[in-house]
């Protein structure tokens, strides 16, 4: 079953269920790569790394990330930043603090900087191409993501003509219903994946992705969001455990596994050969291996953090992020002996779509 998967780069509902259920100890195999084990999982984890291999070799991506403002006019139900949560240390960074953190990222060799913020009412159209432009100017060689929410088409085209070249938009589910669960009344599903279609249009290099284990998720949603990101074709693909943040509606709900994850992220990979593929800050949260477990379930990306310590501690999405150690950028180094142990090289190539 998994070398038709691969072979046909697709999946049935049915297969998505078998792999999403078996029960297997896949995550003892691929603590350090070294197991025989010979299970259907470790041979999942074992194709996906293969098929990573071959388009990307033993190479793993690293992206600054610059969390720039906590400010956010939604009130989305699983994020710790929501318009709701009173407890929330609000923050934001001005310009020249924000490429302050590209100057230190790009002399640690970061040439992807990702702004990621709250859709703050405060970063007009006007602001954020000043920043984009001014990080373009002085970084020429340096991919520019952004990752600031459902924006009009017109914005987008701005912020893509002042240099901005790639956008993350998790769509978060494909299915309406579920949608309906995790969001407001005033965001939809449809507006969602038309933000995605625009960006698309435009020419940016688009990044989509749901949580794993968001509550009301299911197979069939799971499968939705597999169908989705089939006909969407982006560039990258972010998904990682829903983990819950205490002040929000869903504070006592389970989090997401990191079986589940690292099965999804090896399924991906099949399907989607050239897509890059991060390790997420949200897998390393609930694993202290959960970065390298990730690779070797055919990730490729890594996103340490550029932000000052002060604001990346106010950054809460979720309870317990990591925000130190080998998860900011200045434990590069560090992070770069931990995937060498696993067998991979941690690059400064920018890592555009291959």
């Amino acid at each position: 079953m998994i070398d038709e998967i691969r072979e046909k780069r697709n999946i049935t509902q049915e297969q998505l269920e078998t792999l999403l259920t078996i029960e297997d100890d896949s995550v003892l195999a691929l603590q350090l790569a070294e197991n025989d084990s010979q299970s259907a999982l470790h041979y999942l984890y074992q194709q996906a790394r293969e098929v990573a291999d071959a388009v990307y070799g033993k190479r793993v991506f690293k992206r600054g990330l610059i969390e720039f403002t906590n400010y956010c006019k939604n009130d989305c139900y699983y994020c710790g930043i929501r318009r709701s949560n009173k407890c929330a240390k609000r923050y934001r960074l001005d310009k020249e603090t924000i490429l302050d953190c590209c100057a230190k990222g790009h002399e640690l060799g970061f040439r992807t900087f990702v702004l990621q913020g709250g859709e703050d009412g405060h970063f007009t159209d006007e602001r954020i191409c000043e920043i984009v432009a001014s990080i373009r100017e002085q970084y020429p060689d340096c991919a520019i993501t952004l990752s600031i929410g459902e924006k009009s088409k017109e914005s987008y085209q701005k912020y893509f003509d002042a240099g901005a070249n790639r956008y993350l938009l998790r769509h978060e589910t494909a299915n309406d219903t579920h949608y309906r669960k995790l969001h407001p009344e005033e965001l939809t599903l449809t507006n969602r994946k038309q933000c995605l279609w625009d960006l698309k249009e435009i020419g940016y290099q688009v990044g989509c992705g749901f949580m794993v284990g968001s509550p009301g998720q299911t197979i069939e949603t799971i499968y939705e969001d597999l169908e989705f990101i089939k006909e969407l074709k982006p560039h990258m693909v972010g998904i990682g455990p829903f983990i819950p943040q205490n002040e929000t509606p869903f504070a006592k709900e389970h989090a997401g596994t990191l079986e589940q994850t690292l099965r999804l992220l090896a399924i991906i990979r099949l399907i989607h050969p050239h897509v890059l593929l991060p390790a997420t800050t949200a897998l390393g949260t609930i694993h202290e291996n959960g970065r390298e477990l990730g690779i070797l379930a055919g990730a490729n990306v890594v996103m340490p953090n550029l932000s000052p310590k002060d604001a990346r501690e106010k950054y809460t999405l979720y309870d317990n992020k990591l925000h130190s150690g080998d998860e900011a950028a200045e434990g590069d180094a560090n992070l770069r002996k931990r995937l060498e142990k696993i067998g991979y090289e941690l690059v400064t190539d920018r890592g555009d779509f291959s």
